[in-house]
């Protein structure tokens, strides 16, 4: 039950009514009617636009269509009173059966509580992480592997059909890299003393197991192979261990993609896609032979001046055209991701998004550019950023781990303070701003930590349940939806149910916004309601949850108390952390 949906669908029945007897004109559209939460809680329960985004299609001024509104809002269901503010804003506030109605639905509902249609059943493609297959995931992949898992979980509570990918780049040069990497603890792995790893390559711990499986097969035959023909064999080898690595770091925090995607493929595979797509391109004037400007700030002498290949990207929002093959005559890493993201959309996906690390902000404009083109406007390209992630110990930079060789991993970080903290933590802040993350504030039981003071809510919960079982001595407290909520009369109460309310709401909200962070505020801000509401009974034995002389009080605040067990569960669940049930 959305209650805003609910009010808002009354308010539209007005404003049709109105238009029927002839007192407004036709409105055309009232989408842009909004039932929402005021920004001052003292002004009501909700606020609605209706007499503003109106007005000029009516040709009425607001407050004379406010004048208009308010009689006819004011007999609505659930509508105590309405209030004209401002310059045409209409507050409501709300009887409290209404609230009571939502606290039943929710004890009807359990964990499904919450969910929405918005989505219909359309298809989403959320590619996430997609780290080169190089070495184990840092702390800054993690934040991005949180984030689109947590989106997708979040797309999926809103009825979107989500597939969640990973792009595997396994065809440019650091794949090379890595393969003459890995090459040198093969040797190792012989018995040969390679001394220190060369500049330029991969010095970390993780590649001695590949070096151990290839000495394993292959014996020393490889070594007296020039590198043309050991490279593939140990590329290969490699590409797959360190998929195999990652994937065992992402299963620690609950990660775990529906397909693996790899960019070699684009061009090695039965068919050229990557060629496909740019002859597609051609044959609809999307691309030309041209010269392009030298960047701005380059070194002239730098400056390759030749007629290239290019795409129209400046047709489509971009701010330079972009070349689509080297002076050699490969494909330009654009050129593959354009084929890459024509795949998907050849796979039912009109609906996309990307996140990103920081380094990439400068390559959104060229990709939603391309996929405008390639779908002939068809699919949307949504890219998150997720910034940096500053690692800290009591407020001090981490030192790097010697396992990868220079910088600290996202396996360690989960060991040390365990998935939900990293999980929790990645989502209590918006993607696009930086994160500190300070590992001994994340393992503190207080008010500080959000992880333990939302995940303690719930244990609270529980304990508060498993007390009014032993204290009504297995009474059956199954029916709580059938309580007298309106012994729910206290200020705190009211609070906390207010909160419940609006949870429909924020899950479809921040669906459609893309922004999982939303479920997180909203969940420290519901513990913080519930904490304040325990603590009342502190103060004052009458506000506790179990009265011993009045069943029918205690059979009401538990029924809150359920509710938002089954809200709080709901919302870690979306977030992808575990809601236990005691706390120790």
């Amino acid at each position: 039950m959305n209650v805003f949906e609910f009010v808002r669908g009354q308010i539209v029945a007005v404003v049709v009514s109105l238009v029927e007897r002839g007192q407004l004109r036709n409105v055309a559209d009232i989408s842009k009617i909004v039932v929402e939460p005021p920004k001052d809680t003292s002004h009501g329960d909700m606020a609605t636009n209706v007499a503003l985004v109106l007005s000029k299609e009516v040709r009425i001024s607001p407050r004379e269509l406010a004048d208009l509104l308010v009689p006819l809002i004011m007999n609505i269901v659930g509508v105590s009173h309405a209030a004209i503010a401002g310059p045409g804003f209409i507050n409501l506030m709300l009887d409290d059966t209404l609230y009571h109605d939502v606290l039943k639905y929710i004890l009807a509902s359990g964990p499904e509580f919450g969910q929405s249609q918005v989505g219909q059943g359309e298809a989403v493609n959320v590619e996430y992480v997609s780290a080169n297959p190089t070495g184990p995931l840092h702390v800054g992949h993690g934040r991005g592997a949180v984030f689109g898992d947590a989106l997708a979980s979040l797309l999926g509570s809103a009825n979107y059909r989500v597939v969640r990918e990973y792009y595997i780049n396994d065809a440019g040069a650091q794949v090379d890299v890595l393969a003459r990497s890995a090459f040198l603890r093969y040797c190792e792995a012989l018995g040969q003393d390679i001394g220190e790893i060369p500049d330029g390559l991969y010095p970390g711990d993780y590649l001695k197991p590949v070096g151990s499986a290839l000495a394993a097969s292959y014996g020393d035959r490889l070594t007296g192979l020039p590198e043309s023909e050991w490279l593939d064999i140990v590329r290969s080898k490699a590409i797959e261990m360190m998929l195999d690595l990652i994937k065992e770091d992402l299963a620690v925090l609950g990660i775990r993609h529906d397909l693996f995607f790899s960019e070699r493929s684009l061009a090695l595979g039965e068919k050229d896609v990557i060629r496909a797509t740019i002859d597609d391109m051609i044959s609809r004037d999307l691309v030309y032979q041209g010269r392009l400007l030298p960047p701005k700030g380059a070194p002239v002498e730098d400056w390759e001046d030749r007629e290239q290949t290019l795409f129209r990207a400046t047709d489509f929002g971009d701010d330079v055209d972009r070349p689509l093959l080297k002076s050699d005559g490969s494909y330009t890493y654009f050129a593959a991701d354009i084929a890459y993201h024509r795949s998907k959309f050849d796979r039912g996906f009109s609906n996309m998004i990307d996140v990103w690390g920081a380094d990439h902000s400068g390559y959104i404009k060229r990709m939603t550019a391309a996929v405008k083109a390639v779908t002939g406007g068809k699919a949307a390209l949504d890219v998150k950023i997720c910034q940096l992630v500053r690692l800290l110990r009591d407020g001090q930079p981490v030192k790097m781990s010697k396992r990868s060789g220079d910088f600290v991993t996202l396996r360690e970080v989960v060991d040390e303070v365990g998935a939900d903290a990293v999980r929790f933590m990645m989502l209590f802040r918006k993607n696009d701003a930086s994160l500190d993350f300070d590992l001994s504030k994340v393992v503190e039981q207080s008010k500080e930590n959000p992880v333990f003071y939302v995940q303690y809510a719930h244990a609270r919960c529980c304990s508060i349940r498993r007390q009014a079982e032993n204290f009504f001595h297995g009474d059956d407290l199954g029916d709580l939806h059938t309580s007298d909520f309106n012994q729910l009369g206290d200020v705190s109460e009211k609070t906390v149910i207010r909160r419940l309310s609006q949870y429909p709401r924020l899950i479809e909200a921040a669906a459609l916004a893309h922004e999982p962070h939303r479920i997180a505020f909203y969940l420290y801000d519901l513990a913080a309601d519930f904490h304040a509401l325990w603590n009342r009974g502190k103060d004052d034995p009458g506000m506790r949850f179990i009265i011993e002389d009045n069943k029918v009080v205690s059979l009401a605040r538990l029924g809150l108390v359920e509710s938002v067990k089954f809200v709080i569960a709901s919302g870690l669940g979306v977030l992808g952390v575990s809601a236990p049930q005691e706390m120790r």
